[in-house]
């Protein structure tokens, strides 16, 4: 008796600084949500209170007035390309440091690793030069392939934990076969390294739609703004024009793909970084 007490007792302790928790991050989105929906004299009159008729018209005023549509598309683009390119990048380079015996190799992965201590703050003066030079500047596609560079040490440090557990009798048995090095990199040490692709794809998706800084210094032109910067327009609008509601509109806007993609993939996010971590 005294220990079963004494075990809901630990549970309880345990679950209320969670509940707790949860409710001190989900309530600021459910705000959000609830404040999307008001009319601007209902926000500033009820600003905690539910709304008294729902007001989608802030949704079509963020997504026409404020040009929400058009940096939506940019991050899109911005995500899609980045991500794309970072695992272009980072697979090959991965099984190289892992697989292949050449001078240097663990030389160049300590490289990588460290790379992921420097903060990218002390590169953006020098990108935005380079990417000046390279008539990449505020350029949707210039910004995709600094996102993919920034999460190349990343990427490559946990996928060479994935690539190193797998048995390297298969790729003999392969090479054995007649394949050649690149089918062994394609067709069994990807498929099989598809727990760690996944979520690092994920994660680099998440980074490169809500990143703000590197945009607000390599974009320059409206038209190609990223989410995070209409976002940020809106808010500096709105305190002259209260459109409160079309700024709650606009995050909502931002925020809903990525809690779509957490919650069908979560799973696959929590086991893959528990296998990188077994793994590694």
């Amino acid at each position: 008796m005294k220990r079963s007490i004494s075990q809901i007792l630990g549970r309880t302790g345990i679950r209320i600084p969670l509940i707790l928790w949860s409710i001190a991050v989900l309530y600021p989105i459910f705000w959000m949500f609830v404040g999307s929906l008001k009319s601007n004299a209902e926000i500033y009159r009820n600003p905690w209170g539910f709304p008294e008729t729902l007001n989608w018209q802030n949704y079509v005023q963020a997504w026409s007035n404020y040009n929400i549509d058009t940096s939506v598309f940019n991050s899109l683009i911005v995500t899609l390309v980045g991500t794309m390119l970072t695992l272009v990048l980072a697979i090959p380079t991965s099984y190289a440091i892992e697989r292949l015996q050449f001078r240097g190799n663990r030389f160049l992965f300590t490289l990588y690793v460290s790379a992921m201590m420097i903060p990218m703050v002390l590169g953006w003066i020098p990108l935005f030069f380079l990417l000046m030079d390279l008539n990449l500047l505020d350029n949707i596609f210039g910004l995709a392939i600094v996102y993919a560079v920034s999460q190349l040490p990343f990427t490559i440090f946990v996928l060479t934990s994935f690539i190193g557990t797998i048995p390297r009798s298969l790729e003999e048995s392969a090479a054995i076969d007649g394949m050649s090095p690149y089918g062994v990199l394609w067709k069994i040490i990807t498929p099989l390294s598809m727990s760690g692709i996944i979520t690092v794809t994920i994660m680099n998706a998440i980074q490169f739609w809500n990143e703000y800084f590197m945009a607000l210094i390599f974009l320059q032109n409206k038209d190609n703004y990223t989410l995070a910067l209409a976002i940020d327009f809106i808010s500096s609008e709105a305190q002259y024009t209260n459109a409160w509601g079309t700024l709650f509109a606009s995050l909502v806007i931002a925020i809903i793909p990525v809690i779509i993609l957490y919650a069908i993939f979560q799973q696959r996010i929590a086991k893959g970084m528990t296998e990188g971590a077994i793994k590694g």
